[in-house]
Parts: C-alpha cells; sequence; structure tokens
C-alpha cells in the first residue's frame, strides 16, 4: 500500500471479510488522484491476502462519495486526461476476483455512484442518493457510468438520471434494482457486513465461477450465456469443496471449505 491509504481509505477486518471506509470528509469523499490511489491500494492489498474472501467499500455517515474532484479536472484538455489514464484506479476494484458489496448511505454521485456500481450489489440505506450529474458541468460518465447504468435500470430511468442530473433516492433505486437491500441508516453497516460474511463462507471456486457468469453473461446472447453457465456447472464437480458441501448437507452439519 501506499503511505497515503491509512489516511484515506479505512481498512478494517472482521473475521473473513474486509471494511473499506472512505475517510475524505472535509471534501464529502470526493475523489482526486490521491483517494482514487488510495481506493487501488487498498482492492489490491485485500485481493491479494488470502485470508480476506469478501470486500464492504462505504463512506461516512451521510456520504459515500460526491464524485470527482473537478480540481482535479476543471483545466485539463481531453489529452491530459487521457494521460491521467483514470481507467487504471478503478481496474483493482472492478476486476476484483472476491465479492464487493457497496454499502451507501447519502450521496454517491458520479464518480462515486460509478464506484458504487462496479460491486456485486448495494445496500443502501434510506437516505442514501445515487446519480450520475455529469452533463452539469460540460462531461459525462467515463467509468461505466452510462453503460452500467443502462443495464442495471434499462434505458428510459439511465436517460432520466444522465439527461436531467436528477438521482434516485435509495427507496427508488432498490424498487428499480440498482440496490439490492434497503435498510435504515443505523443497520447499514451491520447488514452488508452480514452479507459480506455469508458470501465469504462460500466455496470460493463457486463463488468466482458465479461472478464470472453473471458479469460475462449479461452480455451474450441467451444460449451463448446459458452454455457458459453449463460450463461452471460442470467444472465445479470436479472440486473438492463441491463434494465436501455435499457431503455436510448429507450429514447435516456445516461444511468446512477450503477452496479446492
Amino acid at each position: 500500500m501506499t503511505a497515503s491509504t491509512p489516511d484515506l481509505v479505512r481498512v478494517e477486518r472482521e473475521g473473513a471479510v474486509a471494511l473499506l471506509t472512505l475517510n475524505r470528509p472535509d471534501k464529502r469523499n470526493a475523489l482526486d488522484l490521491a483517494m482514487r490511489a488510495a481506493i487501488a491500494d487498498a482492492f489490491r492489498a485485500q485481493d491479494a491476502d488470502a485470508a480476506v474472501q469478501a470486500i464492504v467499500i462505504t463512506g461516512g455517515e451521510g456520504i459515500f462519495a460526491a464524485g470527482a474532484d473537478l480540481n482535479l479536472l476543471v483545466d485539463k484538455g481531453a489529452q491530459d486526461v487521457a494521460d491521467l489514464d483514470l481507467g487504471q484506479y478503478w481496474a483493482p476494484v472492478a476486476g476484483c476476483r472476491k465479492p464487493v458489496i457497496a454499502a451507501v448511505s447519502g450521496f454517491a454521485l458520479g464518480a462515486g455512484c460509478e464506484l458504487a456500481l462496479m460491486a456485486d450489489f448495494i445496500v443502501a440505506d434510506m437516505t442514501a442518493r445515487l446519480g450520475q450529474p455529469e452533463l452539469a458541468v460540460g462531461i459525462m460518465p467515463g467509468a461505466g457510468g452510462t453503460q452500467r447504468l443502462v443495464r442495471a435500470v434499462g434505458r428510459q430511468v439511465a436517460s432520466l438520471m444522465l439527461l436531467t442530473g436528477e438521482p434516485l433516492t435509495g427507496e427508488r433505486a432498490f424498487q428499480l434494482g440498482l440496490v439490492a437491500e434497503l435498510v435504515e441508516p443505523a443497520q447499514l453497516r451491520l447488514r452488508a457486513m452480514e452479507l459480506a460474511r455469508k458470501a465469504a463462507r462460500m466455496p470460493p471456486k463457486a463463488v468466482q465461477a458465479t461472478r464470472r457468469v453473471l458479469r460475462q453473461g449479461a452480455d451474450l446472447p441467451l444460449d451463448a450465456a446459458l452454455a457458459l453457465e453449463h460450463r461452471e456447472f460442470l467444472l465445479l464437480f470436479d472440486t473438492a469443496d463441491k463434494t465436501e458441501g455435499m457431503r455436510a448437507f448429507l450429514d447435516k452439519r456445516k461444511p468446512v471449505f477450503k477452496g479446492n
């Protein structure tokens, strides 16, 4: 990790779950380069740690991340922004090999909403506001805020959010399926960690196979997606964890998965 990571992203461990908390409250967790680098470092470290099986990313109470720090971008041209290679900071998040849960309280706007969309699923509280207001400052989303959003909520709602800048409330996001679960603010961290612990207890190879099929299959024709699913299904029958899981069920005991 870089020296900035402990300051800008707090990392805590609860068993096999890593909790990453964005920690730039004076700037509403605005995503400047230092913050992006800290997030990337934290994800690389947790992804490489064999003891970590699931990750929760959250912000402070009432804020997830208010978007890009415009001081980073206001005076830059296209080549300047290309040279920043902003995608390098998001690759460790989007490509993380372990389940990622975003716990969203308050505003998740612009790049902050894009960050939440990179998670496997979002748990939000009643104060959540998820939006992509980039057009209001003369640009558009550039890290998945059009493509992940349209796949999550459909063209009509995505167009409304993008072209007007209006955010979705947590309740509306839950109704549309953008948010997997909606809770009271006091329960957000507890519920996100509870779900992460459940995911962390699952057999790793089956988790990885399921995540691959979910992510790759969504953009394939149905026949191709079903073939991908069936291939991954068959491969799991050659794992020791499959035998352990089934034997444990039949023996009425808890399985002990080892990732084999």
